[in-house]
């Protein structure tokens, strides 16, 4: 009988944990000198955990361009639909939204950075540019030159570009075929291109962990733990709390039934950690427990599965605050307002494969000045937290495929109350 391969999520906490191990063996036994700081903490672990935070950085801007004309080529084809595709729509942007200011006021409350100085482990100092005014703010998302802002990784234009292009080759239909393939194939050439440099994940984590415990001990784990603490509570939530009143306000149902019916999915989505493998199942949960009519939810959930991505949110949210504590970076109401505004479009690409989401995280911290070297810390963790926030992503889907059944008057009432 052949051994179980150990999937790359366990490889990556084995390596947090050795990491943290060897980073704190470092720390208190090996001697400050050559040895250990020039050639262990600022040469190899250095190198290679800064080599991999420069990959996830290469693929950011062409991943993200492309999931997102492709997912904005989905949403131009709910024209066909009608109001059950503006509903479908407005209702995944709503709860994504909600979720992302949900989790920064959790964050504000537990405070998970406060007591790490990440600027113990800083070589090149962090230069946050001046922002400008609301009105320029708001100008600054239209591009003058769409080529220079993918040159220059300007996320909020390169989002507002492709959401428009993706859009347009969906109206244009069988004429913009050929466009239309291209991007579908470049998206999945990015796809593969990212779970490549994913196999790399374990090498950089164990690096980047290392050289973060060398310099700072004991003093990390606190923090890290507020950390995950933070991203649980929130994804709860959401996931019984948010989602659960949206289902009783907008159509007066059982919440309680509605979870008991699809626990199953939930927990396969856990296992799983993919929004897509969950398809299947969630459609025919739908229709056979819940009484939701299949031309409703064959629409639905796989859109919701490529534009809606609330438990990913909900990490970029605690991660901003921890990252902006841990570095000592003050955020105003603004930047907090931009946060939720780029988290919330750029949930639309973040779609595909697990753990893609911490590539886009770099977006959402550069649209704020935040430094990037923080998400080599929390790498390890948030890949343990990517299972519990696919079950809050697929739970999101469903109810929203629920509400909207219940109102078109395609939902069996005598099913769902079984």
């Amino acid at each position: 009988m052949k051994k179980k391969k150990a999937g790359l999520t366990t490889i990556i906490f084995i390596a947090l944990i050795l990491g943290a191990c060897t980073g704190l063996i470092f720390n208190r036994y090996v001697p400050a000198g050559y040895i250990r700081d020039t050639l262990f903490v600022d040469g190899i672990f250095y190198i290679v955990g800064q080599g991999f935070v420069r990959l996830m950085q290469m693929l950011v801007v062409p991943l993200v361009f492309c999931s997102l004309v492709c997912g904005s080529m989905a949403i131009g084809d709910t024209k066909r639909l009608g109001k059950v595709g503006i509903k479908t729509i407005a209702f995944y942007m709503l709860t994504t939204a909600l979720a992302i200011a949900l989790a920064l006021s959790i964050a504000g409350l537990i405070r998970p950075g406060i007591g790490l100085n990440m600027s113990a482990i800083q070589t090149v100092p962090t230069q946050t540019a001046q922002k400008p005014g609301f009105a320029n703010t708001i100008l600054n998302i239209i591009p003058k030159n769409p080529l220079a802002s993918l040159a220059e990784g300007d996320m909020l234009q390169i989002i507002l570009f492709a959401l428009i292009v993706g859009v347009i080759l969906a109206h244009r239909g069988k004429k913009a075929d050929t466009v239309a393939s291209f991007f579908g194939q470049f998206n999945d050439v990015m796809m593969d291109m990212t779970k490549g440099v994913m196999k790399l994940a374990p090498a950089g984590v164990f690096c980047l962990i290392a050289r973060t415990f060398a310099g700072l001990g004991l003093d990390a784990f606190v923090p890290l733990m507020k950390y995950m603490l933070a991203v649980l509570i929130a994804l709860a939530l959401q996931g019984f709390g948010v989602y659960q009143i949206l289902l009783k306000l907008f159509t007066g149902l059982n919440p309680i039934k509605f979870i008991k019916k699809f626990l199953p999915v939930m927990v396969f989505a856990f296992s799983t950690a993919t929004s897509n493998a969950t398809i299947p199942l969630s459609i025919d949960t739908l229709q056979k427990k819940m009484g939701v009519s299949k031309k409703i939810s064959a629409f639905t959930i796989p859109l919701g599965a490529t534009v809606n991505m609330d438990g990913t949110a909900i990490m970029q949210g605690v991660a901003v605050v921890f990252a902006a504590e841990a570095f000592g970076i003050p955020l105003g109401i603004a930047d907090y307002l931009t946060v939720i505004a780029t988290a919330t479009l750029a949930s639309i690409g973040t779609a595909g494969i697990p753990s893609v989401g911490l590539v886009t995280l770099s977006m959402v911290f550069n649209s704020v000045g935040l430094p990037v070297e923080a998400i080599g810390l929390i790498m390890g963790i948030d890949r343990i937290l990517d299972m519990v926030r696919t079950a809050v992503n697929v739970t999101g889907d469903a109810v929203c495929t629920t509400i909207i059944a219940k109102q078109d008057h395609a939902l069996d009432n005598d099913v769902f109350n079984e």
